[in-house]
C-alpha cells in the first residue's frame, strides 16, 4: 500500500535579512544530527549558527559511560534498517562496528523453566507473524478501526485462529508483551489504528556495537568547530517579537534559566516531544491550537535499559577450539552460535513475588556475544512502562557509586540472571559487579521519557484523533514566527522515534531554511533518496513567494 500525504505549502515573503540562527540541543537524537548541517547553513547564510544546549555537553541523550568500566550508550543502541540509512554511512565512515545479533534467543517461562528450543523458535515465528498481519491491517484498514481498539486486542483475537492450545495461547499473549521494549509502553496502549506509524525502514537492526561515541563526534565536528555552542543555558521561554502578520523578518527572544536574553530571527528547537508537553507555556504568544493539539495527542514512551556487568561472563558458552569472529568496521559479522543466543525472554514471571508481584516480562541482550573488539561480561536488560517507573524510582537518590545502588539493581534482577547457564550462587564470577541504570523518565531535560509512541484514545473522544495529521503540523512548526520543530517526532513516517529520523529531521527544517533567504532548489539528498521517497522540497515561486514543505513521506 502507497500512503500519500497532501503537499501543505506555507507561503511567505523571501527573507532578506541575514539570520542568526539558534538551535537547542536536548533532544534524545537531534543534536548531534542537525549540527551536522550547521556548515550548510552557516556558508548558504553567511552568518553563524549559536546553539543553546541545557546540558554541560554536546550530543543530548546520545551519550556514553564508562561506569561499568567500559564504554556504553546511555542512549540509543541500534540502527534501525538498513535500507538508504544514512546513520550506517556514517557508522561506515567512522569505522562504527555494527552487530547482527541474529534470531537466536532463549525464553524461561513463569515458572522460571527453559523452553525447547525448537517450541521457542515456533512461538516467535508466530508472535511475529501476527505483528506482520497487524502492520498490514493498519496499514490497509486504518480508518475503520476503532481509536480505542490496542494492538494486544488484535493479539487476543489472532491467537484464537492458531492451531494450538488454551495453553499456548497464554504463551502467545505473554510473548507479545515484549512489543514493549520496543516503543517504551505495555501492549496494551499500543494504538492498533495507528501501528503503521511504527514501521521502520526496510533491513535489519543493527546493534551498534562500539557505540554511538565516533558517529556523534563526525557529526558535532562542524558544529564543535564553527558554531558558537553555549553551554548549560536552559531556555526557559520562546517569545515571538514580530507581528503574527509580519512574517517577513520574524525575530524571536530567548531566555535562560540564568537570567539571559538574546534575539535571534530564526529559532530550531530540538527539545522532545516530552519536553514540549511540559512546556507549552513557554511560548508567547501561546502556541496555535493546531500545534498545542498534537503535542498532546502524540504519546511518550517510557523506554529505560540496565547494564549489570560481571567479572566474566558465566552463561556465554566458551569458543573452544572455534575460529574467532571476523570484523568489518560496517558490520561485524551475523550470529555466533557458538555464544548464548544474543536474546533471552523471561515471560510474566511469577518466580520474584517480591521484587516482582506484577510479573513484568524481562527482556535481556547478552553483551558477551558481541564482536571479540567490543564484548564485555554485561546483561543489557530492556524495561519499560510501570516497570520503568518503578527502577527508576529505586534509585532514584543514589549514587551509582554506592554499594546501596548496586544492591537495589542486583536484587531486582537477580530471580533472572541467576537462571542462565553456569549460575553458581557462591561462585564471584556470578556475582555484578557494577550495574548502570538509565532514568530518563526523572530528567527534565529528556521530558521525562525516551521517545514519541502512538496510543489509543478513548473511543468517545470529543475530536477524533489524528496521529498522523498532528506529525505533520509538528513537522510544519510556525515558521511565521521564525520557529521550527525537529526531532524524532516529527520524523519522515518511517524513521519516527529513531536516530534516522531525527537526522532527516534536522536535515527537512535545515534546507526549508536556507529556502526561505532564497536559497531553495533542492529536493531529496542521497541521505533520503529510496526510503519511501521521502521529500524535503524547498523552492522559491516565480511571484517571488516562498514555498517550504513540510518532509513528504510516501510509505510503502
Amino acid at each position: 500500500m502507497v500512503r500519500c500525504l497532501e503537499w501543505k505549502e506555507i507561503s511567505r515573503e523571501v527573507r532578506t535579512i541575514p539570520p542568526r540562527l539558534y538551535l537547542t540541543e536536548t533532544n534524545l537524537k537531534c543534536c548531534g544530527d542537525f549540527s551536522q548541517k550547521a556548515e550548510s547553513l552557516t556558508s548558504a547564510l553567511s552568518e553563524p549558527v549559536t546553539i543553546l544546549e541545557g546540558r554541560n555537553r554536546t550530543g543530548g541523550r546520545v551519550h556514553q559511560s564508562t561506569h561499568l568500566g567500559h564504554l556504553v550508550d546511555v542512549g540509543p543502541n541500534w540502527i534501525h534498517g538498513t535500507d538508504h540509512n544514512p546513520i550506517l554511512d556514517l557508522a561506515a565512515e567512522t569505522n562504527t562496528t555494527t552487530h547482527s545479533i541474529g534470531e537466536r534467543q532463549s525464553i524461561f517461562d513463569l515458572l522460571g523453566r527453559i523452553m525447547n528450543e525448537k517450541k521457542a523458535t515456533e512461538y516467535s515465528e508466530l508472535v511475529w507473524g501476527i505483528v506482520a498481519d497487524a502492520f498490514k491491517h493498519s496499514n490497509n484498514d486504518s480508518a475503520g478501526i476503532p481509536p480505542d481498539r490496542s494492538l494486544q486486542d488484535f493479539f487476543r483475537e489472532k491467537v484464537k485462529e492458531k492451531a494450538v492450545s488454551e495453553d499456548e495461547q497464554k504463551i502467545l499473549l505473554q510473548m507479545a508483551q515484549m512489543w514493549g521494549a520496543f516503543v517504551g509502553d505495555p501492549i496494551d496502549k499500543q494504538s492498533l489504528k495507528f501501528f503503521w506509524l511504527e514501521e521502520c525502514i526496510e533491513g535489519e537492526n543493527l546493534f551498534v556495537a562500539s557505540t554511538y561515541k565516533a558517529i556523534l563526534d563526525r557529526v558535532a565536528k562542524t558544529a564543535r568547530a564553527s558554531a558558537d555552542i553555549q553551554f548549560s543555558k536552559t531556555v526557559t521561554s520562546i517569545e515571538s517579537l514580530s507581528s503574527l502578520t509580519d512574517t517577513e523578518n520574524p525575530k524571536t527572544l530567548l531566555r535562560t534559566a540564568c537570567g539571559s536574553t538574546q534575539i535571534f530571527d530564526e529559532v530550531v528547537i530540538t527539545a522532545p516531544l516530552g519536553w514540549l508537553k511540559r512546556n507549552k507555556s513557554a511560548f508567547v504568544p501561546p502556541l496555535p491550537a493546531r500545534i498545542s493539539q498534537a503535542i498532546d495527542n502524540i504519546s511518550y514512551g517510557r523506554l529505560e535499559k540496565v547494564y549489570i556487568t560481571f567479572p566474566s561472563a558465566f552463561w556465554d558458552e566458551p569458543l573452544s577450539n572455534q575460529k574467532q569472529q571476523t570484523e568489518t568496521p560496517k558490520d561485524a559479522g551475523t550470529e555466533d552460535t557458538h555464544h548464548y543466543p544474543g536474546f533471552t525472554h523471561f515471560l510474566s514471571p511469577q518466580y520474584a513475588p517480591t521484587t516482582n508481584p506484577k510479573n513484568w516480562n524481562q527482556e535481556l541482550v547478552n553483551l558477551a556475544a558481541l564482536p571479540s573488539s567490543c564484548a564485555h561480561p554485561t546483561l543489557l536488560f530492556y524495561i519499560y512502562g510501570p516497570c520503568s517507573t518503578h527502577i527508576t524510582s529505586l534509585i532514584a537518590n543514589l549514587d551509582p557509586d554506592s554499594p546501596a545502588y548496586l544492591t537495589a539493581l542486583a536484587e531486582f534482577f537477580h530471580p533472572y540472571y541467576s537462571l542462565l547457564p553456569n549460575y553458581t550462587p557462591t561462585d564471584p564470577s556470578c556475582s555484578p559487579k557494577k550495574c548502570l541504570a538509565t532514568s530518563w523518565s526523572t530528567d527534565p531535560l529528556a521530558g521525562y521519557g525516551s521517545y514519541s509512541n502512538f496510543q489509543i484514545s478513548p473511543p468517545n473522544a470529543k475530536d477524533a484523533v489524528e496521529l498522523d495529521k498532528d506529525i505533520e503540523a509538528l513537522r510544519t512548526g510556525l515558521p511565521e514566527r521564525g520557529v521550527w520543530l525537529a526531532g524524532e517526532h516529527t520524523a519522515p513516517f518511517v524513521a519516527l522515534g529513531t536516530v534516522t529520523g531525527a537526522w532527516w529531521s534536522g536535515e527537512g527544517v535545515g534546507r526549508r531554511i536556507v529556502s526561505a533567504y532564497g536559497g531553495g532548489g533542492e529536493t531529496a539528498s542521497s541521505e533520503t533518496e529510496g526510503v519511501g521517497e521521502v521529500e524535503t522540497k524547498a523552492f522559491i515561486r516565480k511571484d517571488g513567494k516562498s514555498v517550504a514543505g513540510p518532509l513528504n513521506a510516501l510509505q510503502s
